[in-house]
């Protein structure tokens, strides 16, 4: 156990830096030290820590299972600490130049983001935002490497040093392109429930950003004793509208999206045969950046856009 009266808590800059830089030089440019300073600087880490920290691989380090498992926690720690000493200060969006980065599907494309720039442009000309692609399994990544502010995406196991906000819990529905064959030839009207049996001998196609041909439709179907075909997998919600619209291929996409798109795009939206669980949407954040008045009045500004979303999916209390 390290001792804290006798451990020098500079070398926790030092190892930050290590683990952000890959290499001593980076580190020392990065720190304003010369690069033997911070190896004389790492070799006392190693010592106080009872661990070799990095690994030489060719020309950078790579850290070991114990200095990468330190990686997160002590952002987070540093980060509280320039906190504490500086306080929260004072945040106006009218006079603020900030970047920032949000992670989400594109359903947020659509949903979210127009909305947020008209907000934006009234309350913080001055701010830019940034939407990158989100892959739900590799949030972390996106929050490490992407420096991500803020991730929209379901509910999953959180680490601890993530805080989450409940949002909504997003329904499905089921488009056609107007006028498809075999959903006219039933005489299904819109809105209505695609027959369980038609609906299994479609061919689908799938949102999925990492390519995979299973999902929650797929998961409803299968307590129900169904399956589907799932015949394209696409990794937008956009191209999966275009796909609709232009093929026999059917969909389950958001609720939401479909009614906010239809008309436009082509296709009609249908009530589907099996009630796939609606996945809780929550917006996350590193817990670092929560006392942050800036971090904190984008939070609000993305809550008050989705609340007419929310109300409609309303999360329960307590989640």
């Amino acid at each position: 156990m390290v001792n804290l009266s006798t451990f020098d808590l500079n070398l926790l800059r030092v190892l930050d830096a290590l683990l952000r830089e890959g290499s001593t030089v980076g580190a020392g440019r990065r720190l304003g030290l010369s690069q033997p300073a911070v190896s004389a600087a790492l070799g006392r880490l190693r010592h106080a820590l009872g661990d070799p920290l990095f690994v030489r691989q060719g020309q950078g380090l790579v850290p070991t299972s114990f200095a990468a498992g330190l990686e997160a926690p002590l952002k987070a720690v540093l980060k509280d600490i320039e906190v504490v000493l500086t306080g929260p200060g004072h945040f106006d969006p009218a006079e603020a130049r900030l970047d920032f980065r949000i992670s989400g599907t594109d359903y947020f494309a659509t949903m979210l983001m127009p909305k947020l720039g008209a907000r934006l442009q009234k309350e913080a000309p001055w701010v830019r935002l940034q939407l990158v692609d989100l892959v739900p399994d590799h949030y972390i990544e996106a929050f490490d490497r992407q420096n991500v502010d803020l991730a929209l995406l379901p509910t999953l196991p959180f680490p601890a040093w993530i805080e989450h906000e409940p949002l909504f819990h997003a329904e499905f529905a089921v488009i056609a392109r107007s006028g498809h064959p075999a959903l006219a030839a039933t005489g299904v009207a819109p809105g209505e429930v695609v027959p369980m049996d038609l609906f299994c001998s479609l061919s689908h196609v799938l949102c999925s950003p990492d390519g995979r041909f299973h999902g929650l439709g797929d998961v409803a179907l299968a307590r129900e004793g169904r399956s589907r075909r799932v015949a394209m997998s696409v990794p937008v919600f956009e191209g999966v509208l275009q796909v609709v619209a232009a093929s026999d291929l059917i969909a389950l996409v958001p609720l939401d999206l479909a009614e906010h798109r239809a008309e436009a795009a082509g296709f009609t939206v249908y009530a589907p045969p099996v009630a796939a669980l609606p996945p809780l949407l929550c917006m996350i954040w590193h817990r670092s950046h929560s006392g942050d008045p800036a971090h904190a009045w984008l939070r609000g500004v993305v809550r008050d856009i989705l609340a007419p979303v929310v109300k409609r999916g309303e999360a329960p209390a307590g989640n």
